[in-house]
């Protein structure tokens, strides 16, 4: 999947009209994996408009009234976790209105050991990409960590939906994921606290149902509410706002920062439900310091 870029304005800050802002699906990186992520992005899914480095990021975001946001980051190969925790912990020690994520390899030597010592580090729980990372979620080698996210009541986002999907991927993403996959997760693992960012794009159906069927699955709307896919979810996606959180994935993204924002907020949600969607449900979820 190769798109451009949108030209739309950046907005100047959070409406004041608005409930406050969590955003709960954004990136960050140290510098030199953020470069290499951004060329991959430029060269095979769409071009970056915002290419801050990790504070330049919470800067940005909080300056313009995000009231708090959630770090994520993922490692492509073994032998990385560990490094890029430990500047995740950093992030967050510094920035009490950051909750950071740490992230582990599937497979990789000492992976439970790698997720304790996340939690060790103050992380609040792990990040996982089937895409990137190339594993399908409910492969052998993912118990071990959901094992240790459940005992030490660690969060798991894990991006296991089939799209955005890309050729220049090692894997195929369809071949990986999919809901019924999350679904077997879902029921081996009722202590689990898992959320699927992007809303499970392209099923958004079948994990709307999946969070009827499941209490201890989330979804964040990152970029499937941005108007920028194709593919746009049904009407009955805020049915249960107090499972849907609002995601950007910022900078990682080929338009303006607040896109997604603007259009949740023209949707006519009802207030209680937008207070949910924009902040409350992440707050819940992830258990901020502040």
């Amino acid at each position: 999947m190769k798109l451009g870029p949108r030209n739309d304005p950046d907005g100047a800050r959070v409406p004041l009209d608005l409930p406050p802002v969590f955003d709960a699906h954004v990136h960050l990186f140290p510098d030199r994996v953020f470069a290499a992520i951004w060329r991959w992005f430029d060269a095979n899914a769409w071009p970056i408009r915002h290419k801050l480095t990790s504070p330049e990021v919470l800067s940005f975001l909080f300056s313009r009234g995000v009231t708090g946001a959630v770090g994520l980051l993922y490692a492509h190969r073994p032998g990385l976790a560990r490094g890029m925790n430990a500047y995740m912990a950093e992030l967050a020690r510094r920035e009490p209105r950051l909750v950071g994520l740490g992230t582990v390899l599937p497979g990789e030597p000492d992976a439970r050991a790698i997720v304790e010592e996340a939690h060790g580090l103050g992380l609040r729980g792990i990040k996982l990409h089937c895409h990137v990372q190339c594993f399908a979620p409910d492969a052998q080698e993912l118990h071990e960590i959901y094992e240790a996210c459940e005992a030490r009541d660690m969060v798991l986002v894990i991006h296991a939906g089939r799209e955005p999907a890309s050729e220049a991927y090692k894997c195929d993403p369809h071949a990986l994921c999919g809901a019924q996959r999350i679904a077997r997760v879902l029921a081996a693992y009722p202590r689990l606290r898992l959320c699927v960012p992007h809303l499970g794009l392209d099923e958004f159906e079948p994990y709307l149902d999946l969070v009827e069927r499941h209490d201890n699955l989330w979804l964040d709307t990152t970029m499937s509410l941005a108007d920028y896919f194709p593919l746009r979810p049904p009407p009955r996606v805020f049915a249960r706002p107090e499972r849907i959180m609002y995601g950007t994935d910022f900078p990682n993204v080929p338009y303006a920062w607040d896109r997604e924002l603007k259009t949740i907020a023209s949707l006519g949600v009802r207030p209680d439900a937008l207070e949910a969607i924009l902040g409350g449900t992440a707050r819940a979820f992830f258990k901020p310091r502040s």
